[in-house]
């Protein structure tokens, strides 16, 4: 029996969870190192996976399967695609930086606070999150795909409920009801979208009598399943909101504002860069797969939720005071890029999508974890407390500028490629969609631009005339994804290459073909 590399994968940040989470409450920074040294490990892991596939080889690969629960179908079946592949890399990635990143955040509040904060429950937690997040990527059993999808939500409930930022001027007390009013709302959000998922769920198994997605989809492609076109519709709809509400899409986009305000810098790259990953991977695992017909059916509509998200995330970032809330919206726009390009239906803009996903991950991390050390030293995350940060501060604001630079997509960082294959395998068939989409950059140049002018230019404020510039730990957090922009912003192959077969078999899912240019390439 060969090793099971993709449980391992998954099960190892679980163990690390518990392990953690048992240190004595007098060992904090054990608890820190223990956390940290079961990440690297999960993302040694991650790369033997990375290594291991073969992406000219069969669509799932190093797969396991067991029997679970008999009676009703349900297997324990894992499997990997380039894209979840990618993902999975991406996940064991961004943690360590995270863990490194939230070192002092659950650290003791000052001496009389009546709150107390576990620092290892917190590490544990995110440990926690990362191995659910992994499996969900590995599953190819949708039961066991809908049990992970919604478990991830209880440890991501206490992280933001429990573990927000210290830079609340409002006394302790209002600031623990925003954050449980952000931890509440966060959780009604995605149980409503996971509520109906499960019923899809249900209807999908009295329909194939099974919950294999390999299976479902074969049998499908065969013509050995039919389902009534209504039938399938429902069902689509059943998993697309739950996965539009985790994306998030407008307009079911609302929690993810506070989710980022209230949490930390750590929680919230945790929240935007990992989890939210989960729904628009899910869009091209489950609902392209199981539900292709339902699913060009449902384009047109979807396209438009899409583009008002990028339009709509873009300029509400241009009118925001908070910094964090700021990054929100930006995410919300950039989520409508990946989401258009999925559901364009060219190979341009699913590839695009998936390295986007990758891309804004990385993206992301940079922007939000320098706001969250900047945030930190000046104890507000009010634009305008802040100013002259870069004379004092010179490579805090130059990392927070490349970080904002990637985030509007500038040529040479890695969003760019993304951005511009999606808004390409757009345009091919669905022009209009495609221009209206390109003032999302417009956009994200206003808001990014007029962020860094206003926090790190000008005259020096005096509650930041003696800010520190990055540490050590915080140079070796930012350093190395920084490094990643730049790499796959010039050469994007890597990535490309692994994902590229995925997106074609994910387009003969639906029976699609991209379209053939009007004007034929000079021979």
């Amino acid at each position: 029996m060969s090793f099971p590399l993709l449980t391992a994968t998954a099960a190892l940040p679980a163990i690390g969870a518990i392990a953690t989470a048992a240190v004595p409450a007098a060992q904090r920074t054990a608890a820190k190192w223990l956390a940290l040294l079961f990440s690297l490990a999960t993302l040694a892991l991650a790369i033997t996976v990375l290594v291991r596939f073969d992406p000219d080889g069969d669509r799932y690969q190093l797969t396991e399967s067991h029997s679970w629960i008999a009676d009703f179908g349900v297997r324990y079946e894992l499997g990997v695609d380039g894209i979840a592949v990618a993902l999975i890399a991406l996940t064991a990635l961004l943690i360590p930086f995270i863990v490194l990143a939230g070192w002092h955040d659950a650290d003791p509040l000052e001496t009389g606070s009546r709150r107390w904060r576990p620092t290892q429950g917190f590490f544990a937690l995110i440990l926690a999150v990362e191995a659910m997040v992994i499996i969900s990527f590995e599953a190819t059993d949708v039961f066991l795909f809908y049990i992970f999808f919604e478990a991830m939500l209880i440890p991501m409930y206490f992280l933001i409920g429990g573990f927000g930022d210290r830079a609340h001027k409002d006394g302790e007390e209002k600031a623990a009801t925003q954050r449980s009013y952000a931890a509440v709302k966060f959780l009604l959000y995605n149980l409503a979208g996971g509520l109906i998922m499960l019923a899809a769920v249900i209807g999908l198994y009295v329909v194939a009598g099974n919950f294999s997605l390999t299976e479902i989809a074969q049998a499908r492609a065969n013509g050995e399943l039919e389902m009534a076109t209504s039938t399938e519709r429902w069902l689509f709809l059943g998993f697309f909101f739950a996965f539009a509400v985790k994306a998030p899409l407008w307009p079911l986009h609302t929690w993810l504002p506070n989710a980022m305000q209230e949490s930390t810098a750590p929680v919230a790259v945790l929240i935007t860069a990992v989890v939210d990953k989960v729904g628009t991977f899910a869009m091209l695992r489950f609902c392209l797969q199981l539900f292709p017909e339902a699913s060009k059916w449902a384009t047109p509509v979807i396209l438009v939720l899409a583009v008002i998200s990028i339009i709509y995330g873009a300029l509400l970032a241009v009118g925001q005071r908070d910094i964090k809330r700021l990054i929100a919206y930006a995410s919300i726009s950039h989520f409508g890029f990946i989401v258009m390009g999925i559901f364009a239906m060219t190979s341009q803009g699913q590839s695009g999508a998936t390295l986007y996903m990758v891309n804004h991950g990385i993206s992301t991390a940079v922007l939000m974890l320098i706001a969250g050390f900047l945030i930190s030293r000046r104890g507000s995350r009010l634009i305008a407390d802040f100013g002259g940060v870069q004379k004092v501060a010179p490579v805090l604001a130059g990392t927070f500028l490349i970080g904002g630079l990637a985030t509007l997509s500038l040529p040479g960082l890695a969003p760019f490629v993304s951005e511009f294959l999606v808004l390409v395998g757009t345009f091919t068939r669905y022009p209009v969609i495609g221009i209206i989409a390109t003032f999302g950059i417009v956009l994200a140049a206003l808001y990014t631009l007029v962020l860094y002018q206003r926090t790190m230019t000008g005259p020096v404020k005096p509650e930041v005339a003696a800010m520190p510039d990055l540490r050590v730990r915080e140079i070796a957090v930012v350093a190395p994804l920084v490094v990643l922009l730049v790499f796959l912003g010039v050469y994007p192959k890597p990535v490309t290459d692994v994902v590229n077969p995925a997106v074609k078999q994910t387009l003969s899912d639906v029976q699609q073909k991209d379209p053939q240019p009007e004007v034929e390439a000079a021979k």
